[in-house]
């Protein structure tokens, strides 16, 4: 019978840690994942901004977009001030961004809001023709070309939405698109709210 020297043993040793400790950690984070997606509803991403002051980035307008023969008007954060603001992260490439747009039009018919777009880097052709597709119900589009606005607001991915109290805060975060479940059951209820705030 021939001994195992103690250098195999150990080297024997060391693959089994190799092997165990990736399959420990993907374990961990698998159950990590699963505990996250049963605790409540994704689409509401706590925020680190709700409370603070929307973020002051202008944004120029939507290149050739019109109303009535006027340009519509960038992102200016001055008109936050006073009004109860719906502001929405989008792009004409964005999917889920074409199952909201119905919805989108429904509240701008509210009067009592404004409803703000952050066109999220995209052809300023392409998002024209999207809003002429759909209706714009933008009061304001402001173009973000390099993304910077989208950093700056937090935005994990389009499309997101936003409520701006009247007092220039954010109040509340939408993650995903407006559907017609939390249209009715979340955002709707949180604009009252915003609104009963501030009157």
């Amino acid at each position: 019978m021939s001994e195992v020297a103690p250098e195999e043993t150990r080297s024997v040793g060391w693959r089994r840690i190799a092997v165990l400790v990736p399959l420990a950690a993907f374990l961990a984070l698998s159950v990590l994942f699963l505990v996250g997606l049963r605790s409540g509803d994704p689409s509401i991403v706590p925020s680190a901004l709700i409370g603070h002051r929307a973020p002051q980035t202008n944004l120029p307008p939507l290149a050739g977009l019109e109303r009535d023969g006027a340009p519509v008007p960038g992102l200016d954060p001055a008109r936050f001030n006073g009004n109860v603001s719906v502001v929405n992260v989008w792009a004409s490439w964005c999917v889920p961004c074409h199952d909201e747009a119905p919805l989108l039009m429904q509240l701008a018919k509210d009067r009592r809001l404004r409803l703000v777009g952050i066109n999220y880097k995209d052809d300023p052709g392409n998002a024209r023709r999207f809003l002429g597709r759909y209706g714009d119900p933008y009061a304001a589009a402001g173009a973000d070309q390099n993304g910077r606005a989208a950093i700056e607001w937090g935005v994990y991915g389009v499309p997101e939405t936003f409520i701006v109290g009247r007092d220039g805060r954010i109040a509340y975060k939408l993650v995903g698109p407006i559907t017609s479940d939390n249209y009715a059951s979340v955002l709707l209820p949180q604009i009252e709210k915003a609104l009963a705030a501030g009157s």
